[in-house]
């Protein structure tokens, strides 16, 4: 990248790294190269050029930031991939999930309630485990249908079951702090 080469800041993110657009990525190599990246952007390598540079700088790193930190977390990298393929995941207006995951999730949420009231540490841990696997595997279907499948109605909705999970294995960590405290 050449000095404030304007077209940087029209890349998607896999580009601004050189990654091809794929749900499987490296993290390591996605690490190395944001650090490269970051080092050539970073606003404190053009602080002793003019204020637009600054300014034009700073949302370079800003963009470069953007980037990582959506690529580096799987949910967030498949929501852009769907993006990218002009597929909106409608995750605002599409509610409909299949019966039986609804009804899992209840099971889940009732659990995590019974142990959290109850103080049961072991508990929680254990629906933390179970849950991330599940969810793991849930991944692991999402880089099917993406990478795999070009499938991006099941793509969508993995992304809007993932959600759920996602959410609910933070509800979990925050029982366990409570419990544990």
């Amino acid at each position: 990248m050449t000095s404030f080469d304007l077209s940087f800041a029209k890349q998607d993110h896999f580009a601004l790294f050189g990654l091809p657009r794929s749900f499987a990525v490296d993290r390591a190599e996605l690490d190395r190269l944001y650090r490269d990246v970051q080092a050539r952007v970073h606003p404190d390598k053009h602080a002793h050029m003019g204020d637009a540079d600054r300014r034009i700088a700073m949302q370079w790193a800003t963009q470069v930031n953007e980037a990582y930190q959506t690529l580096q977390n799987p949910l967030r990298r498949g929501r852009y991939l769907l993006e990218l393929a002009g597929h909106d995941p409608r995750i605002e207006t599409n509610t409909a999930m299949p019966a039986e995951f609804l009804m899992e999730q209840m099971e889940w949420r009732e659990a995590v309630a019974e142990a959290r009231a109850g103080g049961d540490a072991d508990t929680l841990g254990e629906l933390h485990q179970r849950l991330g696997k599940e969810t793991r595997a849930q991944y692991e279907a999402l880089a099917q249908a993406i990478d795999g499948a070009h499938d991006w109605t099941r793509a969508a909705d993995i992304v809007r079951q993932l959600m759920f999970q996602e959410k609910l294995l933070t509800e979990i960590d925050e029982a366990l702090e409570a419990v544990e405290a």
